[in-house]
């Protein structure tokens, strides 16, 4: 018999658990000392079983409850054998004995080592956000955690004596994916949301000058204000003010209803001389790996933690990295798929399998109520390497869209407002499929066509779920939405495929898409 092996995962997030769900699915899981596979310990530092963070804005909107979340509860691990320890934070890896060592002072052996510990946010240089205690000024929230939301919605939902809101008021400091996803999500509870970003449009690291301008011109019909090329440098106390002036329909000024008094409201400068009174901040700009434990074990760490094909440290073969800590042939990802894809990948190599990460293809999607937002790869990299756009833009219908071709083949792209097309030009994207000249356009054609036939269309080897890899197929073979996501993970990532999701499962059914549950 071969004796049983110790795997340890530091990191309890996204990545992480689909690396269990994975061994366990390959039956790579100990059953005994002398059965073999691996005895696995994860430990994670934040107190709950793991969730899905990239839905923590729909909890913020009030569309889904913190329990729906969670990836895998606590029961789940325990009737798979597998030592899930929470609120287990690591102080040190001590390379030489093989161990890993809590900052309680536990210590606990390991033959192979996976560090997941995902990325850190970082502050801004903002003047006035850290007390002189260090703490963070009371009105300023940061959104990383479920700790992050829950605290964030308290203040959103507080309340006077009176019943009155308390906060009404709210900047959003980053206008990337997350930040306007916190924005819309707090515009949804009715709060006055403001979002600044100091590049020239929202979400410049994913799309061009052209869809960014349609994208604020959509969050601004969704009552957010948007102030790009503005970067915020000082936040100051500010006295409570008993009102605040408007202008009438006649064009005359008058006095609003009194704001309740909020000793938190604050003033927040921007370098364009202009300062928003408000009563919240929340920081979504900045984020990097959090390598420090991979430092201090003399791991080689540039941006990230570097890895090789099998996703090894380059320092140790026995010391593996998974997710937003990782650095592979100098890339740096943080998002979702491609945390899966290398998650698969590693189970591979942990099973014995053949298998070889080669980079991902990142498709990103924008979860936000009324906003729909697709990005394939990095466009504009592609567009300064020599790409050929083919790009189509209805400023009117808020729409805009544009591939990015090398010799026949679809390398990136960007997808602002109508999505029915997200699928098969994905497909197209993933395969790198050989496309006629006159292709790429008939892909950006969908407006008259209606979502129903188009999905209809997808093949059952075409991709519907991005982030969970999960097909068209494979969705279609399930009796019910709640068995496509607990047996194939669809919905549970980003969630943009959920309504395509329902269409496929209408399809075998007598029910419409929103009769599926």
């Amino acid at each position: 018999m071969t004796a049983e092996k110790r795997l340890v995962i530091v990191g309890n997030g996204m990545a992480a658990t689909r690396l269990v769900e994975e061994l366990v699915a390959r039956g790579a899981v100990s059953a005994g000392s002398t059965s073999g596979g691996w005895k696995i310990t994860v430990l994670g530092d934040e107190p709950h079983a793991p969730y899905n963070r990239i839905l923590l804005s729909a909890v913020l909107e009030g569309s889904h409850r913190p329990e729906a979340l969670t990836l895998r509860s606590e029961e789940w691990y325990a009737e798979h054998g597998i030592d899930l320890r929470l609120g287990a934070r690591v102080l040190e890896v001590e390379r030489e004995l093989k161990d890993v060592m809590l900052v309680d002072g536990t210590i606990i052996e390991y033959d192979a080592l996976v560090l997941a510990t995902g990325s850190i946010p970082t502050l801004p240089p903002i003047r006035g956000l850290v007390r002189m205690d260090g703490s963070l000024h009371e009105a300023v929230h940061a959104f990383r955690s479920l700790e992050d939301c829950e605290r964030l919605l308290e203040a959103v939902t507080a309340t006077d004596e009176d019943g009155e809101p308390l906060n009404r008021r709210a900047v959003v400091v980053g206008g990337g994916l997350l930040g306007l996803q916190v924005a819309r999500a707090l515009g949804a509870r009715g709060i006055d949301t403001e979002v600044v970003e100091g590049a020239d449009h929202l979400l410049h690291q994913q799309i061009g000058t052209a869809a960014g301008a349609i994208l604020a011109r959509d969050m601004k019909k969704l009552g957010v204000a948007v102030y790009t090329g503005a970067r915020a440098v000082r936040l100051t106390d500010t006295a409570p003010r008993g009102g605040t002036g408007g202008i009438d329909l006649a064009g005359a000024v008058k006095v609003l209803d009194p704001l309740p008094t909020n000793p938190g409201r604050v003033a927040l400068r921007l370098d364009n001389g202009f300062t928003l009174d408000t009563d919240l901040v929340i920081l979504t700009a900045g984020g990097r790996p959090s390598t420090a434990l991979a430092r201090r074990a003399g791991l080689e760490v540039r941006r990230g933690m570097v890895v090789d094909d099998r996703l090894a440290s380059v320092s140790d073969p026995d010391i593996f990295g998974l997710g937003d800590c990782v650095e592979h042939d100098g890339r740096v990802t943080g998002f979702v798929p491609p945390a899966w894809e290398q998650a698969g990948v590693l189970a591979r190599v942990l099973s014995d399998e053949p298998a070889k990460y080669d980079g991902s293809r990142i498709v990103a999607r924008l979860r936000a109520t009324g906003l729909d937002v697709a990005v394939l790869g990095d466009p504009e990299h592609e567009v300064r390497g020599g790409g050929d756009v083919v790009e189509m833009s209805n400023p009117v219908r808020g729409s805009h869209r544009k591939l990015v071709v090398r010799d026949g083949r679809i390398v990136a792209g960007a997808l602002v407002g109508d999505l029915n097309r997200i699928g098969l030009i994905t497909q197209h994207y993933d395969r790198q499929t050989v496309l006629g000249p006159t292709e790429p356009g008939d892909l950006l054609l969908a407006e008259a066509t209606g979502r129903s036939s188009l999905v209809s269309q997808l093949p059952d080897d075409a991709e519907v779920c991005n982030c969970a890899g999960v097909t068209a197929g494979a969705i279609r073979s399930c009796s019910s939405f709640e068995q496509a996501r607990d047996t194939t993970r669809a919905t549970t990532g980003c969630g943009g495929c959920a309504s395509t999701v329902r269409q496929l499962l209408a399809e075998r059914s007598s029910l419409t898409p929103e009769g599926i549950t």
